[in-house]
């Protein structure tokens, strides 16, 4: 699954991140994440990873098929 900017940005607005919080969740510049949602830049594979994976720690899950997109992962109580 590829990891698009409109899903970066979507997954952010869920959990109610600004682009600085999730910089420093994943260990790269402000400026990285600003570039990439504006199409501007791509990233290397290990900066997308780290993205995501700083995302879905926090609860997103991006999901592909006939619907790709991103949801709040569903919990358990």
């Amino acid at each position: 699954m590829k990891f698009l900017p409109e899903r970066c940005k979507g997954a952010r607005g869920m959990l109610n991140m600004t682009q600085g919080d999730l910089a420093k969740a994943a260990g790269v510049s402000t400026q990285t994440i600003h570039l990439f949602e504006k199409g501007e830049s791509s990233p290397s594979e290990d900066t997308l990873l780290r993205l995501q994976t700083a995302l879905e720690n926090r609860g997103v899950e991006f999901v592909n098929g006939g619907n790709p997109g991103v949801r709040l992962r569903r919990t358990t109580d």
